[in-house]
């Protein structure tokens, strides 16, 4: 019996071994063991690429996490590599991703590809914060100095001058933080931490086979199976020697239709194009209830514009000022300001357009000056053009309605003495003579209608109409 119970309690702990250990495989077990001591082979039978094209922004950030996300669980690859091709952009979307790219729990690579592909300032971070990195011939990595946003050029400055007196406290701030985070990220993956240093203050950048042969990048391939061979026997920071089984697997990650659509819509200039698209949707759905469309398309763009804005970090003033600038805008659709409400809506929007991105958080993004100064134009033109309808339909001469009656020429029915009946356009009214007496039979003319009566004068034959808009003046 005792042996019985001695068997069970084997077969228990056994079974909870087996259980823990079975989704990871022996191999995964072996890697993850090796990569705790540092030292050792690091068997890799799978391969996920991450391909990512574009401007580093909040969407790209999500992109990743989500890759990463992805790779850290049970049935995760062996090994990431991200394909990169890369402008730059946020500086917190960009440290997002390193930090997910160095916490990952298996060993990354950074491709910069394809052929023609660039790292450039973010890309410069993230290659450089990965164990392996290589680029395909063609492609080019640097110029990491922060880019701080401004929809105008500054002239005049004295490019001898210090970083603090060149751009001021806050840029030298920004370009310190910059240096001392590469170097840190160099002096992790073991790269040319000189150069890494001079690509953040001095804008340095170097081919391929330059970058390669200082360090900066470990390899040149010509593409991803060819990277992929040139792995073997490479050293990926603390998971040791990389070996590469010869049926490896390989995965390719692309982003999707959201992450590409979100991708796309996160720009600031599109940002700027769907916000003044969308407010002029709303003036015109405003000025002609009922057309529908124009309501709805304005509707959606403003939202997308408001998302754009949110992924890029945009200035909470500055996006108050731009939708501030709205209001003035439909406020002179409703009230004649004679362009006062105008001028302040295109001053609001320039203003807002000049603080919507922090150098500090921006990486370089920023509204181009020729996209704010269009918008703003073809807003004031959307709201003269609506504001002049308006003016011409409320001082126009009525034409439907008893007030359409007013100038018209009638019969007195009867004697007026001064109230009596009058015959206009083939109707019978009560009238009222403001002429004297008049009998019946003689012409009249109708000078004013108030309510369902009217006043009158009689018709000497001498031309005294009343000027279009008398008696129907529009309050401005």
């Amino acid at each position: 019996m005792r042996n019985f119970f001695a068997f069970i309690k084997t077969f228990i702990l056994f079974f909870i071994l087996f259980s823990f250990f079975a989704p990871y495989g022996v191999s995964a077990v072996e890697n993850r063991s090796k990569a705790a001591a540092g030292s050792g082979e690091y068997t890799v039978n799978s391969i996920s690429v991450i391909h990512y094209s574009g401007t580093i922004t909040a969407a790209a950030a999500d992109y990743f996490t989500v890759a990463f996300d992805a790779l850290s669980g049970p049935d995760g690859a062996d090994m990431a590599v991200i394909a990169l091709d890369t402008p730059g952009g946020l500086d917190s979307s960009m440290r997002v991703i390193i930090k997910g790219l160095m916490n990952l729990n298996r060993p990354a690579a950074v491709f910069v590809s394809p052929q023609g592909a660039r790292a450039t300032s973010a890309g410069v971070f993230i290659t450089m914060a990965a164990p392996v990195a290589a680029m395909a011939p063609g492609t080019s990595i640097g110029a990491a100095h922060p880019v701080f946003a401004g929809i105008f050029p500054s002239y005049g400055r004295d490019k001898n001058k210090d970083s603090e007196n060149e751009a001021g406290i806050m840029e030298a701030k920004v370009l310190n933080d910059s240096v001392a985070y590469i170097r840190s990220l160099a002096a992790k993956t073991g790269r040319n931490a000189e150069w890494a240093i001079n690509s953040v203050r001095s804008s340095i950048a170097v081919p391929a086979d330059e970058a390669v042969r200082i360090g900066v990048a470990d390899f040149m391939a010509e593409d991803i199976d060819d990277f992929i061979k040139k792995l073997d026997g490479r050293k990926a920071g603390d998971f040791g020697v990389l070996h590469i089984s010869d049926g490896v697997k390989v995965k390719h990650i692309r982003q999707g239709f959201r992450d590409r659509f979100m991708s796309t819509v996160s720009t600031p200039d599109l940002a700027m194009l769907l916000a003044g698209a969308g407010a002029a949707g709303l003036f015109i759905e405003l000025y002609s209830p009922g057309l529908v469309l124009p309501g709805v398309l304005g509707a959606m763009s403003l939202v997308l514009s408001l998302y754009s804005f949110q992924t890029l970090s945009a200035s909470g003033a500055g996006i108050a000022l731009i939708f501030l600038a709205f209001v003035f805008f439909i406020a002179e659709i409703k009230v004649m300001s004679y362009g006062l409400l105008t001028v302040a809506g295109a001053f609001s929007m320039l203003v807002g357009g000049l603080m919507l991105f922090e150098p500090q958080a921006s990486g370089g993004l920023g509204v181009s000056a020729g996209l704010l100064i269009g918008t703003i134009i073809s807003l004031m033109a959307v709201v003269a053009v609506l504001a002049f309808i308006v003016f011409r339909a409320q001082s126009s001469r009525i034409v439907a309605g008893i007030e359409s009656l007013e100038g018209k020429k009638g019969t007195a029915k009867t004697d007026m003495n001064p109230k009596g009946k009058v015959l206009a356009e083939g109707e019978l009214w009560e009238a009222e003579s403001v002429s004297g007496s008049i009998a019946a039979g003689e012409k009249v003319i109708v000078a004013e209608v108030k309510g369902f009566r009217m006043k009158v004068r009689r018709d000497d034959g001498v031309s005294q109409e009343l000027p279009q808009n008398a008696g129907n003046s529009p309050a401005v």
